[in-house]
């Protein structure tokens, strides 16, 4: 199956302190099918929210070819890449960054104004959306009168207004609770087995877990990458995912 996203070869460097370079990411190629959800591990430091995005248009690298659904994504202007960005993918913040004075509605329809189109229509589908992710009776609600795990579900449901072809999703449930994480990963679950394409970095196992492989960096490489099993519980999936990540001495 050919490759969504593909990476090739990615560098990313910034200034030091002093006039060294750091360099973040070291030659790392990927490559993500469509429907895929893909987690990349790695601990603090190790790239891979850096890569989340590069890949998403988010940041330029400093070297190699990051292709997405066939194009360029390293040679576009400002110009594609805010369409790009506004069309093709969408992407999930720990930090959530819904605007305080809009409902969890409005905040969701806003990134579907931008997009020519009946406005009626996309807050139709805001709507459901909302109802998908079971906050649909909260609609009417500013940001402060829900939870952050009601809200992150909000932030989910903006990411998709337009219907992206890819969403990613930089620690998603690392400033949420147990419970509210959980239901933020079974939204994420959701969207997966509806086709949704997904790239999500996290530093939690069971979140991890929720994907269809792990790509583990560390000090700006990928080091290895683990296929899970479809068919294992979660238990299953996540007492594998243990022993391969104390082999790669995670």
């Amino acid at each position: 199956m050919t490759a969504l996203i593909s990476a090739t070869r990615l560098d990313k460097s910034y200034a030091g302190s002093d006039t060294a370079e750091v360099q973040v990411l070291n030659k790392v190629g990927l490559e993500v099918r469509g429907g895929e959800f893909v987690s990349l591990m790695g601990s603090s430091g190790s790239g891979k929210s850096t890569l989340l995005y590069l890949l998403s248009g988010l940041e330029k690298p400093t070297a190699g070819e990051i292709s997405f659904d066939g194009a360029r994504v390293d040679e576009m202007d400002e110009t594609a890449l805010a369409l790009l960005r506004r069309r093709g993918i969408g992407f999930v913040f720990q930090a959530i960054h819904l605007v305080p004075h809009l409902t969890l509605l409005e905040n969701i329809v806003v990134p579907g104004y931008l997009i020519p189109g009946e406005r009626e229509q996309v807050r139709q589908r805001a709507q459901k959306l909302l109802d998908t992710f079971g906050i649909g009776d909260l609609a009417d609600r500013l940001p402060a009168q829900v939870s952050g795990g009601e809200q992150q579900r909000a932030a989910i449901a903006r990411a998709l207004i337009n219907e992206p072809r890819a969403v990613f999703a930089d620690e998603p449930t690392g400033a949420l609770n147990s419970s509210a994480g959980e239901a933020v990963l079974d939204a994420f679950r959701t969207l997966n087995r509806e086709g949704q394409t997904i790239v999500m970095a996290t530093h939690e196992v069971r979140a991890a877990c929720c994907g269809d492989r792990i790509v583990y960096l560390r000090d700006g490489r990928v080091i290895a990458e683990l296929e899970l099993d479809a068919d294992a519980t979660v238990q299953e999936r996540e007492a594998e995912a243990l022993r391969w990540l104390a082999d790669q001495g995670w």
